[in-house]
């Protein structure tokens, strides 16, 4: 077992109703609270004057910004920090998914720090040392970024998208209310189960790994994801299998499980070049180049990839590699069942060579980051799995 250190702060209201808590909990942290919500749902439904209501009850102010992308941008957010300079805010709150998370933490690096550009802070060219605290009143599992320490943006004029990692990103509260998953459309339940389930195995095909509890968190939580995910996509309305889809969207990615054994990402980062290009939904961008990696690395991994097939998927093991491939088979068939795309050109793509070659070198950063802990790739080696995935 290797050496680690975990750290989860956050706490966790969850439970029916819980975002009419969420002033009770916000008071802890601000009076001003500027709150960061996507594109109208939360207006809808009448959750944002829930949540606006249940702060102002606890005697806080409160300044309104909308319109956070499914793929958090730059701009929105540079927005989002004169909006929060102006109104004085001391707490910024998302209300949604992880777009909107995302988004509130990015603004409140960039007003706790206004006379340095946000990208700057974003890219580590200037260190990020202090952030406003941040609460999150959840209502689309997937990102996970209630409980992560990092956060993406988009940088719509250069094409770029990058994600930071940092204490400062963990959110100080997190209101959870599973209900509020029930309105999700199908096709947003399907990506955020994908996105649970990416977090999870990017930690676990790490090689010569041991951390036998770990690894039995990782596989009850792939389990249960699984088990869940196919009821809720069949009834949104089922609050027990919802809430278990809930918490492990948290659990998935607040380092849990990759205690002992760290983390890859590296289907992270072809997912990310796929939409800082294209816009396309990041779960669906994860699934479509799973199989393809996962197809060009097993067979360096036998030992990782079998026991997931064995632990996960029920599969008998007699033969390592014909187990490992087995596996491979039925997570890239339960993607496709809840109608994620396994490919690109189900995703709606069609990439030239060159198109390929240009996502290659800006998943690895122009060729000067290697991918995957199972063997260092470059470009061209990205280059192939994307031809793979075509």
């Amino acid at each position: 077992m290797k050496d680690f250190r975990y750290f989860a702060p956050t706490e966790i209201v969850f439970g029916k109703e819980a975002e009419k808590k969420t002033g009770l909990y916000a008071a802890k942290h601000g009076k001003k609270a500027l709150l960061v919500y996507g594109e109208g749902s939360v207006v809808r439904s009448g959750l944002l004057d829930r949540v606006k209501e249940s702060l102002e009850a606890e005697g806080l102010f409160v300044c309104m910004y909308g319109g956070a992308h499914p793929n958090p941008a730059l701009s929105h957010a540079e927005e989002g920090v004169k909006a929060a300079l102006e109104f004085g805010a001391d707490l910024i709150i998302g209300v949604g998914g992880g777009s909107s998370i995302d988004t509130a933490k990015a603004i409140a690096h960039g007003a706790a720090n206004p006379k340095v550009p946000l990208w700057d802070l974003w890219t580590g060219k200037v260190l990020l040392v202090q952030s406003l605290p941040i609460g999150a009143v959840l209502t689309i599992p997937a990102a996970g970024s209630e409980m992560s320490n990092s956060a993406v943006l988009t940088n719509e004029e250069i094409g770029k998208k990058a994600g930071l990692t940092t204490d400062l990103n963990r959110c100080r509260f997190a209101v959870m209310n599973p209900a509020l998953g029930s309105t999700i459309p199908p096709y947003q339940i399907a990506a955020g189960v994908a996105d649970i389930m990416m977090h999870t195995m990017e930690r676990y095909f790490i090689p010569d790994s041991q951390a036998e509890l770990t690894d039995e968190i990782a596989e009850g939580l792939l389990r249960i994801v699984i088990k869940n995910g196919a009821a809720i996509l069949k009834d949104p309305a089922d609050y027990n299998a919802m809430g278990e889809i809930f918490w492990a969207s948290s659990l998935s990615h607040n380092n849990l499980t990759e205690c002992g054994r760290d983390r890859d990402f590296s289907v992270h980062k072809l997912g990310h070049a796929l939409s800082a290009r294209y816009g396309v939904t990041h779960g669906a961008s994860l699934t479509a180049v799973w199989g393809a990696w996962a197809e060009e690395l097993y067979r360096e991994c036998l030992p990782r990839f079998a026991r997931f097939a064995e632990k996960v998927w029920g599969v008998e093991q007699d033969n390592e590699e014909r187990a490992a491939a087995e596996g491979i088979r039925r997570t890239v068939e339960y993607f496709a069942s809840a109608g994620m795309p396994v490919s690109l050109s189900e995703l709606g793509l069609e990439p030239s060579d060159e198109d390929i070659r240009a996502l290659a070198l800006d998943a690895t950063r122009n060729d000067t980051v290697k991918l995957s802990r199972i063997r260092p790739m470059d470009s061209a080696d990205i280059e192939r799995i994307f031809q793979r995935a075509k």
